[in-house]
């Protein structure tokens, strides 16, 4: 029995003796099947090959980023974020090996693991039984879970307070259980946002973006960008990192507000003429 991986998204999925007939994560319009179909993998394989290797970098004070190199699958970023002594691992890898968890463990480890939405599900029950934590999904993606464990915590609602400093809140959007994680004390107490790409840092870093799709390019409506936009206005934060190793570096939410402004104009007709 093995716990095959996905070679285009990365997600595990739960144990059989064959491989899965497809994955269920990109055979849909927000990701895809790649070109030259469906591969998979298992973390043994990747593991004895000897090609990657996670990166751990200290971005600011309290956050490590996670980046496996070379890129493996959608090639996210995972963050850890250190607050009071609880040490929380934001999105996941498919990517663990025995010098990751050592290294992390030199940090203080993992205390809980929170995840954005499915396509960054990866490895996640690795990392949890590695470190003996919970995980804790919004319950209105729990269909996409593929690998199906008693440490996931289906939580509900619009937010979810983990500790004194760190909190959850769905957006929905991408997914609908999409959601961000407040770091209310990140930045010396000017507030950090992480979101993953629920809301996307662009090239130019004072825009972001929101969509349905970002590899195939299908817009949200803008009835749920200003509700995603108007969710996160009342919260404090200077920062914003996303899944991509991105960041709107200061007045992020004024940056989130604008954007979303601007995507709404284009999407109603107002903002340019072509």
């Amino acid at each position: 029995m093995n716990h095959f991986i996905c070679t285009t998204c990365g997600v595990q999925y739960d144990a059989s003796a064959v491989v899965p007939e497809k994955c269920w994560i990109c055979d849909e319009e927000r990701q895809y099947i790649h070109p030259e179909g469906q591969s998979w993998i298992t973390m043994e394989r990747l593991k004895e090959g000897g090609t990657y290797k996670n990166m751990i970098t200290c971005e600011e004070t309290g956050l490590y980023s996670i980046k496996t190199a070379p890129d493996f699958a959608i090639g996210q970023t995972a963050y850890l974020i250190q607050d009071h002594g609880f040490n929380l691992l934001w999105d996941s890898l498919t990517y663990l090996d025995e010098n990751t968890v050592n290294q992390l463990n030199e940090l203080g480890g993992i205390q809980a693991i929170a995840l954005s939405h499915p396509h960054y599900y990866s490895a996640q029950i690795e990392w949890a039984d590695a470190f003996d934590v919970p995980i804790y999904i919004h319950e209105d993606d729990k269909e996409w879970v593929m690998r199906p464990s008693d440490r996931i915590i289906f939580w509900s609602g619009n937010s979810l307070q983990l500790n004194q400093e760190l909190t959850l809140y769905r957006l929905g959007g991408h997914f609908k259980g999409g959601a961000v994680l407040h770091w209310r004390s990140g930045q010396n107490g000017k507030g950090v946002l992480m979101t993953g790409d629920i809301i996307q840092v662009v090239a130019d870093r004072q825009w972001v973006s929101f969509m349905y799709s970002y590899p195939n390019l299908i817009p949200l409506p803008a009835s749920q960008v200003e509700e995603m936009a108007h969710r996160v206005s009342d919260l404090q934060f200077d920062r914003l990192y996303n899944a991509f190793h991105r960041v709107v570096k200061e007045k992020a939410n004024l940056a989130v507000q604008n954007s979303a402004k601007r995507y709404i104009e284009a999407l109603q007709g107002t903002l340019f003429v072509t």
